[in-house]
């Protein structure tokens, strides 16, 4: 267990729960999508014919939950574009194995993948447009300051489409993670990063689930990211971020909040209930990296090792493993609580009554700080 005796309550947050029947077709995600959404947020920072980012998860090409639902992504769409968004564009940049960039130049592409994932054509068809952020050029990043303290050596550079949109709404999806543990919102921020500050994050891995919430501190995040809504009717609930056992439960939910912690407690918990059903053999050094020490550094190295050569692998930082998805262990969460108000008390609030009750008093009682651990 982490030290949470210094801990503090933040305010009231909203999560909102929206079901989702498996494999829903594009009208009950719409319906889904609006619902969650409005029921945390009225949209009224959205002015006629303001620009909107929203940050999809396009790690690799693989399809859904391993990257964020297309049809998602495609309700988000229209919701912004009916309340009055003049541009909604759609961007991120792979992960490393996918993607390698340099001052010289990149081979692979997010574009690529994010067609094979059915991504791609999902946005066009919304009404949206792409940006891919390797496209634009090593020189087409800006570099933001974390809040003072943080563990993070140099600044975080970022690509400069955030500074021409007026609005940021966060897609991830609900996936357990090779070497953090689990890839929810706050994670979703390493998409943004530039390769050398990827390089930084993998090599200083004593810190890097530290790294993950601070970089969530940057001025353009804290001023404009407005939403974190995940369709999670699917939960990638083993290995991560890529492949790993997939549950689609009878009734999925849509999880929304204006707060990045509220959602991440949320959909932790989520994946842990789900991580717990997963087979045995799921959850073995090689088949769920996290639950091993050794097994997670040697994939840390290896990152490090492609991010800037063999001596940055052989270098890299000794990281603390993530045993299991357990929320009072994740020092991702714990780290944006201190920084960033406190641990929200969420507050629940599904859509429809077809949610069961004993779901959300579970979920409830999951992410209530243990009281013997409360700060005074």
């Amino acid at each position: 267990m982490q030290n949470l005796t210094n801990l503090r309550f933040g305010q009231s947050e909203i999560v909102s729960l929206a079901p989702l029947n498996r494999e829903p077709v594009s009208q009950d995600m719409d319906q889904a999508i609006r619902d969650a959404t409005l029921a945390v947020d009225t949209i009224n920072w959205l002015q006629p014919g303001d620009t909107v980012f929203i940050k999809p998860v396009i790690n690799s090409g693989k399809p859904y939950p391993a990257t964020t639902s297309p049809l998602a992504l495609g309700s988000m769409i229209r919701l912004l574009r009916e309340k009055g968004a003049g541009r909604v564009v759609v961007g991120d940049m792979s992960g490393v194995g996918h993607l390698a960039q340099r001052p010289e130049g990149y081979t692979g592409s997010t574009r690529k993948l994010a067609e094979k994932a059915g991504l791609l054509q999902a946005v066009l068809d919304a009404g949206a447009e792409w940006v891919f952020f390797e496209e634009a050029g090593w020189d087409n990043f800006y570099e933001e300051q974390p809040v003072p303290g943080s563990h993070w050596q140099r600044g975080i550079m970022l690509p400069n489409v955030l500074r021409e949109v007026d609005h940021i709404v966060s897609m991830p999806r609900c996936s357990r993670h090779a070497l953090l543990g689990n890839t929810l919102g706050l994670k979703s921020v390493v998409g943004y990063m530039r390769y050398d500050t990827r390089l930084e994050y993998h090599h200083a891995a004593k810190s890097i689930q530290e790294k993950t919430a601070e970089a969530n501190t940057v001025p353009t995040l804290l001023q404009k990211q407005r939403l974190v809504v995940t369709a999670a009717d699917k939960v990638l609930a083993t290995l991560g971020p890529d492949l790993g056992y997939v549950f689609a439960p009878p009734q999925g939910l849509v999880i929304a909040s204006c707060s990045t912690i509220a959602h991440d407690l949320i959909s932790l918990a989520w994946l842990l209930i789900h991580w717990r059903k997963a087979p045995w053999l799921n959850k073995q050094a090689l088949t769920d990296p996290s639950s091993s020490q050794f097994v997670s550094n040697m994939a840390n190295r290896v990152v490090a090792g492609i991010l800037g050569g063999w001596k940055w692998g052989i270098s890299a930082q000794t990281m603390e493993h993530s045993p299991l998805p357990n929320i009072w262990r994740d020092r991702t969460l714990i780290r944006a609580c201190e920084l960033m108000g406190g641990v929200p008390d969420v507050q629940l609030r599904p859509t429809q009554s077809s949610i069961s009750p004993q779901l959300i008093a579970e979920l409830a009682s999951m992410v209530t700080l243990p009281t013997a651990t409360r700060a005074a």
